[in-house]
C-alpha cells in the first residue's frame, strides 16, 4: 500500500513521517535549510505481516502543489496531516480536494502539535477537520492525534496504519505495465534509474519497456520494489527500475514520462474526458478555456473544448476534449487534476 502524505505547510507531514518510519524524507539542502518540503520524499515502513508500506511525502506550500501533484497519483491511502494549532487551512482544503478528484477513497487524519494545545482547542480541532471531510470520499476517516516531538500517539496511528493496510491488500496485478516516473537519476556503477509508482501491470527483469511519450526502446536490468531488490515489480509496488538502451540516460527521461510495455505506447495531445469543475471555482470554462493539465506525474498546458455543453459551470460535470500542448502517455479510465494556468487554484 502507498500512503501519500497531504496537508498544509509546516504542519509536520515530514516530522510525523519520521517518527513512524525513521527516515527523513528531506533530501534537499534547501529543504533543510528551510525547513520546508519542496520536491517529493519517499520512505519505507515494513509491516509486522512482512509487507511494505511506502511513504510519498508531498510538499504543503501552495508554490509546489504542482510537485504534490506528481506524488499524489498513485497513492492508495491518505494520511491527512491537520496541525493541531493551525487546525484546516488553505492547503488542507485544496489537497483534500486533488485526492478526492483523484479517486482516493482510504485515509487516516493525524491531528499534530497537540503538545502545544489545551483540550479545548484539540476538541475545536476535530470539529474543525470532521466538517472538512464531511463532503469528500474520506469523510469516515479516524482522527487520531499525535505529537512528534513527545511520541504521543505516534504507535496509535502506527497500529491503524498496519490494520489499514491488511484490509487493503495489494492492488490487482491485471493489465499491462506502467510506471509514472518522478525521478530520475545516474547512480555509479549501475546507470540510468528511475523511479515512480507502478500504476498497473508489472514488470520482471530482462522485460523491453518503452519510455512515453518519447518512444525510446530500453530493457530493465534491474528491480527495487517498497526499497528492496526484488526480481519483479507489480501495480502498488514504489519501484527504482534500472533501465539499459542505446539511448538511456539520465537526461532522455523526465518527471512525466511513463515507463510501460510496447504496447500501451500511444501518445496523444487530444483526450476525451469526464470533467467535474469544483463547486469552489467562481468561474464557468467555455470553449478553448486555457488551463494546466496533471496526468500521473506530468504537467502540461492544455485548452478545454466543452462537447456535451456550451460552459461547464461550477459544480457541474461535463464532457471535454483537453487539446494539450505536447503529447502525454495516458490511458482510458485515467483520473486527471486540472489547475489554473498561474498554478493558483485547483478547478476540477
Amino acid at each position: 500500500m502507498i500512503v501519500g502524505t497531504a496537508g498544509h505547510v509546516d504542519h509536520g507531514k515530514t516530522a510525523l513521517v519520521r517518527a513512524l518510519t525513521g527516515i527523513d524524507t528531506d533530501r534537499l539542502q534547501e529543504e533543510k535549510t528551510r525547513g520546508i518540503s519542496i520536491d517529493l520524499g519517499f520512505a519505507y515502513l515494513p509491516t509486522p505481516d512482512g509487507p511494505i508500506l511506502g511513504f510519498v511525502d508531498v510538499p504543503g506550500h501552495e508554490r509546489f502543489i504542482r510537485n504534490m501533484l506528481a506524488g499524489a497519483t498513485g497513492i492508495d491511502f491518505v494520511l491527512l496531516v491537520v496541525a493541531a494549532d493551525d487546525g484546516v487551512m488553505p492547503q488542507t482544503i485544496e489537497h483534500l480536494a486533488i485526492v478526492d478528484l483523484l479517486g482516493v477513497e482510504c485515509g487516516l487524519v493525524a491531528l499534530t502539535k497537540t503538545d502545544l494545545v489545551s483540550p479545548e482547542r484539540l476538541s475545536e480541532a476535530k470539529r474543525e477537520i470532521a466538517n472538512a471531510l464531511s463532503t469528500t470520499r474520506i469523510a469516515a476517516a479516524e482522527i487520531v492525534p499525535v505529537s512528534a516531538v513527545t511520541g504521543a500517539g505516534i504507535d496509535r496511528l502506527r497500529d491503524e496504519l498496519f490494520i489499514a493496510a491488511r484490509a487493503f491488500g495489494r492492488r490487482a496485478t491485471a493489465g499491462r505495465f506502467r510506471l509514472a516516473v518522478d525521478r530520475s537519476f545516474t547512480l555509479a556503477g549501475t546507470g540510468t534509474v528511475v523511479t515512480g509508482t507502478v500504476l498497473s501491470g508489472s514488470v520482471a527483469v530482462g522485460d523491453p519497456v518503452l519510455v512515453s511519450p518519447s518512444g525510446i526502446e530500453a530493457h530493465v536490468r534491474s528491480i527495487h520494489a517498497q526499497n528492496r531488490p526484488a526480481a519483479t515489480g507489480q501495480a502498488g509496488d514504489r519501484c527504482a527500475l534500472n533501465l539499459a538502451g542505446r539511448d538511456i540516460h539520465k537526461d532522455a527521461i523526465a518527471r512525466g514520462d511513463v515507463v510501460l510495455d510496447p504496447a500501451l505506447h500511444a501518445p496523444t495531445d487530444r483526450i476525451d474526458a469526464s470533467l467535474r469543475l469544483l463547486l469552489s471555482e467562481p468561474k464557468k470554462l467555455g470553449a478553448w478555456s486555457p488551463v494546466r493539465l496533471h496526468h500521473a506525474a506530468a504537467d502540461v498546458a492544455a485548452r478545454v473544448v466543452p462537447l456535451s455543453e456550451e460552459t461547464i459551470g461550477p459544480g457541474m460535470q461535463g464532457v471535454v476534449q483537453h487539446v494539450l500542448e505536447r503529447p502525454i502517455a495516458a490511458v482510458a479510465g485515467d483520473r486527471f487534476v486540472l489547475r489554473d494556468t498561474s498554478g493558483q487554484r485547483t478547478l476540477g
